[in-house]
């Protein structure tokens, strides 16, 4: 393998302390660009996370890429052999509640004193601070509290859920390895590292900034599905076909809409006032008539390619065999495991190809981080590992 074939993250080397939701998947995002993760799982039987039953780790794709090891981190002996791989590390990163490193001795104080350089990646729901900051919560709360839920729904009914993908993904892993890098860089010029504090619920408001800049200008209306980018609009929502299956629609700009009621052989003159906000509802039934009248798969040959910004609404059986997807590689199968590949793309540093989860069964992995044969057999005589 040539260097430029390892991921433009080469030569970084992060400890992740094993964990459920955001704080894995934005550290395989940085593994999946080539960075180096030790991943430290807890000794069986020695605190393991109760809920750690929901995810079979050997295919949990949130782990890929990266090696472990377990320590019994109860042991004192561990907590040494931990701090020995904070001075070698780049970066740190914990999911935990507030305090919980800290009462194990590894919070970033003392790690910080073992390597200044040291970026101390922290993930929770509420964040290190505030009235919240030490109570339970999962994505749906977190998205609860920044106004992000209560937009999201058809008018009259409940917020609708967006599976865990607005706090979890986009407001929690996603900045979470914004923040590491944005550290990482900072400590190249300054030679000091820090804390990055990444709370779903700051980054959920900030996925919203958008939305606030529509209300802001008066053109965000606080009824869910009222508005041009929650399905109000009848060219921006879902549409079912002639067979159940469904059609998304998108053609905001005037050209695409205009592409749109050509292809769809639209010509009541109703739809003109495509901005009419009252007449929505009204075009909206009429489209979905139209809709109707064929099956997805007919809609799509008559749309594939165009401007019209149409596209089948696909299930996750149908999306890693659809033509686009299949040419660009946006899904592989990894260990039996059909999976999103890495992204984004990098035209001289593409990672390398993706390696299954190896859940805390790889400690030869120390030795590559400064431990000799010797230490790793006596770690293994204490119980330690």
């Amino acid at each position: 393998m040539t260097e430029a074939t390892k991921g433009p993250l080469h030569g970084i080397k992060i400890i992740e302390f094993a964990a459920l939701g955001p704080a894995p998947m934005g550290t395989m995002l940085l593994a999946d660009l080539g960075a180096d993760v030790l991943r430290i799982e807890r000794k069986p039987g020695a605190g393991a996370r109760p809920t750690a039953g929901l995810f079979d780790p050997k295919i949990d794709i949130l782990n890929r890429n990266r090696r472990g090891v377990a320590f019994d981190l109860k042991q004192p002996q561990a907590i040494a052999a931990v701090l020995r791989l904070v001075e070698g590390a780049d970066a740190l990163i914990e999911g935990f509640r507030p305090g919980v490193m800290e009462r194990l001795g590894l919070g970033p104080e003392v790690c910080l004193a073992r390597n200044p350089r040291l970026v101390y990646g922290r993930m929770t729901g509420w964040g290190q601070s505030g009235p919240l900051a030490h109570a339970a919560g999962h994505d749906i709360n977190y998205l609860s509290l920044s106004g992000a839920l209560h937009a999201i729904g058809e008018p009259g009914r409940k917020p609708v859920v967006p599976l865990n993908l607005v706090a979890d993904g986009g407001g929690g892993a996603m900045l979470l390895a914004l923040g590491v890098l944005a550290g990482l860089l900072e400590a190249r010029g300054s030679g000091r590292g820090q804390v990055v504090d990444a709370a779903m619920t700051d980054g959920c408001a900030l996925l919203m900034s958008m939305m606030y800049t529509l209300k802001a200008m008066g053109q965000w209306q606080q009824r869910r599905g009222s508005n041009l980018l929650d399905g109000g609009a009848h060219f921006y929502d879902t549409y079912p076909c002639r067979d159940g299956k469904w059609l998304s629609i998108g053609a905001i700009e005037p050209q695409f809409y205009a592409l749109l009621l050509e292809k769809t052989g639209i010509d009541d003159p109703a739809f003109q006032a495509q901005w009419d906000r009252e007449r929505w509802p009204e075009l909206r039934a009429k489209l979905a008539r139209v809709i109707a009248r064929r099956s997805r798969d007919e809609w799509c040959a008559v749309f594939e390619g165009s401007d019209a910004c149409v596209a089948p609404v696909l299930d996750m059986d149908e999306a890693p065999h659809h033509p686009h997807n299949v040419a660009r590689a946006t899904f592989s199968e990894v260990g039996g495991v059909m999976q999103p590949a890495a992204a984004p793309r990098f035209s001289r540093t593409p990672p390398a190809a993706a390696t299954p989860p190896n859940p805390g069964s790889d400690p030869d992995a120390l030795l590559d981080w400064g431990f000799s044969a010797d230490e790793l057999t006596a770690l293994r005589e204490q119980a330690v590992l």
